[in-house]
């Protein structure tokens, strides 16, 4: 009988623990088309891309806040505070995914972005003063 409770306490911790939110980086992006980007230029789409960027860093931080809350709570009450208020994942997801379409948006449009820009060639001896 008590290898019975002491086998059910553990399938309970690990329910609990498996339920707890996840870190940002373990989350996978949800699918965005990029045709959602067609239609922008080049410069609007390296402002669109740092914006998202700029959004799934703060919902990035919101959601790696919540997996420590859930950690603590865990460790301390036995229960994933994050299932009872809440989480990012979905946001981190979508923001990862728009991140993706944007990509892909530049790629077709062939935008120059910092990435991949041609660094200025060296200065020649030959136009250095003396």
């Amino acid at each position: 009988m008590r290898s019975l409770v002491k086998v059910g306490l553990g399938v309970a911790v690990l329910a609990v623990t498996a339920a707890c939110a996840n870190r940002p980086e373990s989350i996978h992006a949800s699918y965005v088309s990029h045709e959602k980007y067609a239609y922008l230029d080049c410069p609007a789409l390296a402002l669109t891309m740092s914006e998202t960027k700029a959004e799934l860093a703060r919902m990035s931080k919101l959601q790696d806040e919540k997996a420590t809350g859930d950690a603590i709570g865990v460790f301390l009450i036995l229960v994933p505070v994050s299932k009872l208020t809440g989480d990012h994942e979905a946001d981190v997801a979508r923001l990862k995914g728009e991140v993706e379409a944007i990509e892909t948006a530049q790629i077709k449009a062939k935008c120059k972005t910092l990435d991949n820009r041609a660094a200025p060639p060296p200065a020649s001896p030959s136009n250095a003063k003396e």
